[in-house]
């Protein structure tokens, strides 16, 4: 298993970052809905917690919070655009030190907190009534961050309508 111990303390910031930062990239692409967003990601994460072992890369990812500034990025667009390099950076180191399971773990892993962000906070409609789960700019966003994983993006959860 590859563990935290395998990467230096630049690329496992990198590493660890990258699923939190996919979830940033969702939150920004959208008004509204940040706390929403923030406690589906949050949700995520103990979840993977709760299912992975500390030994394990995804496991050891989610046993501390990750550390990221939003101040790093001068704006939205900003974010996305080098947002997206930096999961893509992140893929690679992965790719280049743990096996293909742990890859596609650590895939699906960013994948589910972008997407959980996404299907977090209603768009339009009126009290609550109506609206679309995720906006067309959360669709684009959540497009961007598959390609960037180099992923499939997965369908979005029917049952939280």
């Amino acid at each position: 298993m590859t563990t935290k111990a395998e990467f230096n303390a630049e690329e496992w910031e990198m590493i660890a970052g990258g699923p939190a930062l996919a979830g940033l990239i969702i939150v920004a692409s959208q008004r509204g809905g940040t706390i929403r967003e923030s406690l589906a990601m949050a949700k995520t994460y103990a979840a993977a917690k709760a299912e992975h072992s500390a030994g394990d890369l995804v496991g050891e990812i989610v046993a501390s919070a990750p550390h990221l500034d939003a101040k790093q990025f001068s704006s939205k667009e900003d974010m996305r655009t080098r947002g997206l390099g930096k999961i893509s950076e992140a893929v690679e180191l992965v790719r280049a030190k743990a096996t293909p399971e742990e890859l596609d773990e650590y895939r699906q892993f960013a994948m589910a907190v972008a997407l959980h962000a996404a299907e977090a906070d209603k768009s339009g409609g009126f009290l609550g009534i109506g609206g679309e789960r995720i906006s067309g700019n959360e669709e684009s966003a959540l497009n961007d961050i598959a390609a960037a994983l180099g992923t499939e993006r997965p369908p979005a959860d029917p049952s939280s309508s």
